[in-house]
């Protein structure tokens, strides 16, 4: 009992988040593996889809959460009661907005992505202004640093996603694309929890301050125009061979982006740990520079094992993970994760460099997230030269980070 005790005090809430952020990309994962397997490549293509159109729209969301856990931690609180109401309303009205225009949009994007069915992407669309809102949630749990609430939030959004998908594809005889968007939809409601109305001001009479509006709204322009580019660089591939390829080598790319994106769903964890953590050392007054190397020694670390892993044993990972079906994708594994393990590497100086003010790395980003879009759009005569094509633009954003922070900290 004793020994219980102890080992309980031992473990912090930061434990706890890392454990449940572990548990949930790994339900996650269980989710996309049911579904490849259970649709085959070809219909596969579809879902993969729809969860690629959600991390693209996740740049907003995670600007609204990075944002709400930044000034969570700078501002009083007047000024944070203030604050929050501007944050929840901006969500409620941008996620109408985007889920009004899915929906208006739904049979051009059946078009262009070449799905089986528009009403897919009327489905997903009704829920994006619940994913906006429960955003602005986790930013005031992660900057209050309530890590356990926090973990309940994307334990709830994930598990619920995973047992209404899987009830509704065996009691409906709907499409599968239609049904997973249903899926998606209602795993947001469930990501509301834990709900505290009265933590949740839509109405206040605080206005923030002339400095402090300006501070947000150049973080928030500049947090969101980076993690637009580096949602694009971690899914326009995706977008990109689902409307250049066929279906059934669109499903089989989808399924190597998948293996190969494990790396970065381990960098995230370290992301929402990172940037509460240097706002408050950089507050303090104290040197931010250790924890940025505490947090690339945690991510080198992932990142090698897992590249080792997927050139290695290629065939057995995929066969395990996906079936036979998908096994021709096996010579291309470890140089997706390879492109995969630079970007999350890089990705983590962004970040680093962004709860600090600084632009230019996100500048940076942008420009060379840009150009693999364009990189992948002029070369793309088979798979292999989408994955080789991202390793060199990854490659130079790695370079160009590792530059940027040599420099600023030979800066006076």
């Amino acid at each position: 009992m004793t020994a219980l005790k102890t080992l309980t005090r031992r473990v912090s809430p930061e434990h706890v988040f890392m454990g449940s952020v572990l548990l949930v990309n790994g339900g996650n994962y269980l989710y996309n593996l049911i579904l490849g397997r259970l649709l085959g490549p070809a219909a596969f293509a579809d879902a993969a889809l729809l969860v690629t159109l959600l991390l693209v729209l996740s740049f907003v969301g995670m600007t609204f959460q990075l944002a709400t856990a930044k000034f969570a931690v700078l501002f009083s609180e007047d000024q944070w009661e203030g604050f929050q109401c501007r944050m929840y309303k901006a969500a409620l009205v941008l996620g109408l907005i985007a889920g009004s225009l899915l929906i208006f949009f739904a049979t051009e994007l059946q078009q262009i992505f070449n799905t089986q069915s528009n009403w897919m992407f009327t489905a997903f669309g009704v829920g994006i202004p619940l994913y906006f809102f429960m955003s602005v949630n986790r930013g005031r749990f992660q900057g209050q640093q309530q890590y356990g609430k926090l973990s309940l939030t994307y334990q709830m959004e994930m598990w619920s996603r995973l047992a209404i998908t899987m009830l509704l594809l065996w009691i409906l005889p709907f499409e599968p694309g239609i049904l997973i968007a249903l899926g998606i939809a209602f795993s947001f409601v469930f990501g509301l929890v834990p709900v505290e109305r009265k933590a949740i001001p839509l109405r206040s009479r605080i206005r923030l301050s002339a400095d402090n509006k300006k501070r947000v709204r150049n973080f928030i322009v500049l947090t969101a125009a980076y993690e637009l580019t580096q949602i694009l660089i971690n899914n326009s591939d995706v977008l990109l061979v689902k409307h250049y390829f066929e279906p059934l080598e669109a499903g089989l790319y989808a399924s190597l982006a998948l293996i190969g994106r494990v790396v970065y769903f381990a960098a995230w964890m370290f992301v929402m740990l990172l940037l509460p953590k240097v706002v408050a050392r950089e507050k303090a007054g104290e040197p931010t520079a250790p924890v940025l190397f505490k947090y690339v020694s945690y991510i080198g670390l992932i990142t090698v094992l897992i590249v080792s892993g997927c050139y290695l044993f290629p065939e057995l990972v995929i066969e395990l993970l996906f079936g036979k079906a998908y096994l021709s994708m096996a010579p291309l594994l470890w140089q997706y994760a390879l492109a995969t393990s630079l970007f999350a590497i890089a990705n983590i100086f962004a970040y680093y460099f962004l709860s600090l003010d600084q632009y230019v790395p996100v500048i940076l980003s942008g420009l060379i997230g840009l150009s693999q879009i364009l990189l992948v759009i002029f070369f793309h005569s088979s798979l292999q030269m989408v994955v080789q094509v991202q390793i060199v633009a990854m490659l130079a954003l790695l370079v160009t980070q590792l530059i940027y922070f040599t420099q600023d900290q030979i800066r006076p």
